[in-house]
């Protein structure tokens, strides 16, 4: 135990930067479960993209949508989001899966329509780095 004060006395920064993380850490866990967001995993959003119609919305900038997408997906880039809400209001009672490249923007994103009366709202958990990731097809059309 004295070598674990030591050490940390002795690493001040390193362990307020350990700190830190994990409490960021544990406020991102948190804010997930107690939000009405549904994080799908790529098998639960593929079964829902096929047993429903769902309005797929890409919100990565220009350039990473050009490197290949899921079809038929809406591009509306989280930094415009705010702005072309409008583009989405004949969807707003449909399902809309939400993706970016993480899955990171695409959960604000979903919150922020959430925020705008949008109730079926669901973030595809990793993004498209998951989606490649299982072998699913994209496109560059």
């Amino acid at each position: 135990m004295a070598q674990l004060i030591e050490f940390a006395t002795n690493n001040l920064l390193l362990v307020s930067a350990l700190a830190v993380i994990a409490a960021l850490i544990i406020k991102t866990e948190i804010g997930l479960k107690f939000t009405n967001i549904q994080q799908l995993n790529v098998n639960e959003a593929v079964r829902l993209m096929n047993d429903s119609e769902v309005v797929v919305l890409d919100v990565r900038e220009n350039n990473e949508y050009k490197t290949g997408h899921i079809r038929d997906s809406i591009h509306i880039p989280m930094s415009s989001l705010s702005k072309r809400l409008t583009e989405l209001e004949k969807h707003k009672n449909k399902q809309i899966l939400a993706y970016c490249r993480s899955g990171s923007r695409s959960n604000s994103a979903c919150r922020t329509l959430n925020k705008q009366g949008f109730e079926h709202v669901s973030n595809l958990a990793g993004g498209i780095m998951s989606w490649t990731n299982a072998n699913l097809p994209v496109t560059n059309k």
